[in-house]
């Protein structure tokens, strides 16, 4: 029997991705919420680092601006990197200072101890900003100090225990939306694999209920054939005892012949000669006649039990056809109630 199936696309934990387990653009709606809510930026990553989502709520001095050249580009890089590997380490948010003075958060997102993605967030300030720290990184990063300052009093001030409030918020939630997320990933894979093994067991099954079938309808012509072979073996016996019965007549024949040839005396001579050889003939008939009735009665005793054997074999087959029937129904109906498994685990 050969089946095609697809094959198991099912990952391990360190294959896992953000994607698989949770909607990106339901991430994407609850970060754009959170934001504007929150007034935090916020975007979430892979666990490579790279973006999932847009930008959402991003400052103008972090989108406008130090995101604008490659050196401002590559330390916030090196920044949420760093943040993003201390949340991995504790498995908890982490808040941090960014490279050019704003206040940045890290939540991770983890399933089963994995990490397979964070959410960066903040872009905010916990104080009044010191302005001559922003324009020394606004001449490191090759943006203008003035253009970068007024960018700079558009950031939202924000206490330490808000942001840290906002960070536990969305590490939660986000969580677990994950777990969920990979709760009905795991619930998707199982139940396809379920749906691939019963349709083999079930087609393995269809064909063992059709070769039962099949043993059955050659049983029952096997046993019509013995039946037929008895009944001809009885009629032989029939003509053997008919045999028999001509021979003893025939050697009562032979033996009044052979009388009657005695009392001719001389002329008789030649006609006892016939009337022996008469008697030897009925006598070799019935001996031969004999020893073919019970040849056939060691047939018909040979048959008596090989019928009595296909009987039993046709029994167990027939029990073992229902069998087949009953644990076909039963996978049949396990199959239907795994697709509809399947059919649940795949709604979005």
């Amino acid at each position: 029997m050969n089946m095609n199936h697809e094959e198991n696309v099912y990952k391990t934990l360190s294959e896992i991705n953000l994607s698989d387990v949770m909607e990106i653009s339901l991430l994407q709606k609850f970060l754009d919420n959170f934001a504007v809510s929150m007034n935090l930026a916020s975007v979430a990553v892979d666990r490579e680092g790279n973006p999932v989502t847009n930008p959402s709520s991003y400052t103008r001095i972090c989108a406008n601006y130090t995101h604008s050249t490659k050196t401002g580009d590559d330390r916030c890089a090196a920044s949420h990197k760093r943040g993003g590997q201390e949340a991995a380490r504790t498995g908890r948010p982490y808040i941090f200072k960014c490279h050019s003075g704003l206040i940045d958060f890290a939540a991770p997102i983890m399933v089963e101890g994995e990490l397979i993605g964070t959410i960066l967030g903040g872009q905010t300030l916990s104080s009044k900003p010191n302005e001559d720290e922003f324009r020394r990184v606004a001449r490191e990063i090759g943006v203008n100090e003035d253009q970068y300052i007024n960018a700079l009093h558009e950031v939202k001030v924000t206490s330490e225990k808000s942001i840290q409030a906002a960070a536990e918020v969305l590490f939660i939630v986000a969580n677990s939306l994950s777990q969920i997320g990979y709760q009905k990933y795991k619930l998707k894979s199982m139940s396809k694999d379920l749906v691939d093994q019963f349709t083999v067991i079930e087609a393995t099954m269809e064909e063992l209920a059709s070769s039962s079938i099949q043993v059955n309808e050659n049983q029952n012509e096997l046993n019509k054939e013995i039946l037929n072979v008895k009944q001809i073996s009885e009629q032989i016996n029939v003509i053997l005892n008919s045999i028999k019965s001509i021979a003893d007549q025939t050697k009562l024949l032979g033996l009044n012949a052979s009388i009657e040839a005695a009392r001719a005396g001389e002329a008789g001579k030649g006609f006892a000669v016939v009337a022996t050889e008469i008697q030897k003939l009925s006598q070799n008939s019935k001996d031969t006649a004999t020893k073919v009735v019970q040849l056939t009665e060691d047939v018909q005793k040979s048959i008596t039990k090989t019928l009595q054997f296909s009987n039993a074999t046709m029994k167990n087959t027939e029990q073992q056809s229902s069998g087949i029937e009953e644990t076909t129904a039963s996978i049949e109906e396990v199959l239907a109630l795994t697709n509809e498994l399947n059919k649940m685990a795949n709604v979005k």
